[in-house]
């Protein structure tokens, strides 16, 4: 891959600027792998917790027109000492991309805990889902609080010396506040953004379609919005920013790097595009680099600022 798509964030070096975004075929060391040999510059894991978690039932993903996807999983997994041997496996491997946990849990102590226990399995860093918009007292409901924010933070810096990565939620007034408080407390990186809280509704029933009512809107609809918290938290933190919401091609990409994001996130777009999609991105945005005559990300990254 050319050195002009090299990026480095919180010290992770990334062969080119594109995240297998959290949830997205993150379960096993198995699809990781493969993520990676399909072009990812790093992959994040499932979101994890330090106990088993089982979801909810179905129905919990709906397809909205053209818009995206909407779902309610409830972050299903098998807990943080289980998930760790997947960790393991895939460092057998010598994978040559970063390995990023996404942890949640419903105290600090447990974000804390579950972070160390998988980066000392070997995951490189460490990203919180303090944002998932659909799971009680965790996710967003921290998210939405710059103190609690803060707190988590916090208590996962003093368990891990790993990157430590803030995925901030949309689901909120002013975002900037909680990306000043994150950086404040250590934050290496922040994520922006996950998904949005919506709902469907099933006109011939008269019922709502996801089993748990509200979910979480990904996809090409929640561009705008992602792309508007990018912008907005680059010009208030000085702080390395990942895009994420709603991107298809390498336009979306660009357009998330001219914002202000260092890297990207991919992650609703796998369903109907496959992993082929990473290749095809960068593809798309050394192209644009070659054709613009930059050498570098970092020469682009925020440049819709300079107007």
């Amino acid at each position: 891959m050319p050195n002009r798509l090299t990026v480095e964030i919180a010290g992770l070096k990334l062969t080119n600027p594109t995240i297998l975004a959290a949830g997205i075929l993150g379960l096993t060391a198995t699809t990781l792998a493969e993520a990676i040999r399909q072009g990812a510059g790093a992959v994040v894991t499932k979101s994890i917790s330090l106990k088993p978690q089982p979801g909810y039932n179905n129905p919990a993903i709906v397809q909205i027109n053209n818009y995206g996807l909407l779902n309610a999983i409830g972050l299903p997994n098998p807990g943080a000492k289980h998930y760790a041997q997947e960790i393991h496996e895939l460092k057998k491997t010598k994978p040559n991309a970063p390995i990023i946990a996404s942890v949640f849990g419903y105290t600090q102590k447990e974000y804390a805990q579950t972070a160390e226990i998988l980066t000392k399995a070997g995951a490189d860093a460490t990203e919180l889902n303090i944002s998932c918009p659909h799971v009680e007292k965790t996710g967003s409901e921290i998210g939405q609080n710059p103190k609690l924010t803060a707190e988590v933070i916090k208590h996962v810096r003093n368990r891990t010396t790993k990157p430590v990565i803030a995925k901030l939620t949309p689901n909120i007034t002013n975002i900037i506040e909680t990306a000043e408080a994150a950086t404040k407390a250590g934050a290496d990186a922040i994520t922006a953004t996950n998904t949005i809280r919506a709902m469907a509704i099933d006109i011939e029933t008269q019922q709502p379609i996801l089993a748990n009512k509200i979910g979480g809107l990904s996809g090409p609809a929640i561009k705008p919005v992602a792309i508007r918290c990018v912008y907005e938290i680059y010009e208030t933190v000085n702080t390395p920013i990942i895009g994420c919401g709603g991107i298809t091609n390498w336009q979306d990409a660009i357009e998330f790097i001219l914002a202000g994001a260092s890297a990207i996130q991919i992650g609703t777009a796998i369903a109907t595009q496959g992993l082929g999609i990473f290749k095809s991105i960068t593809s798309g945005i050394d192209t644009y680099m070659r054709r613009k005559d930059f050498r570098s990300i970092k020469e682009i990254v925020g440049q819709a600022h300079h107007c």
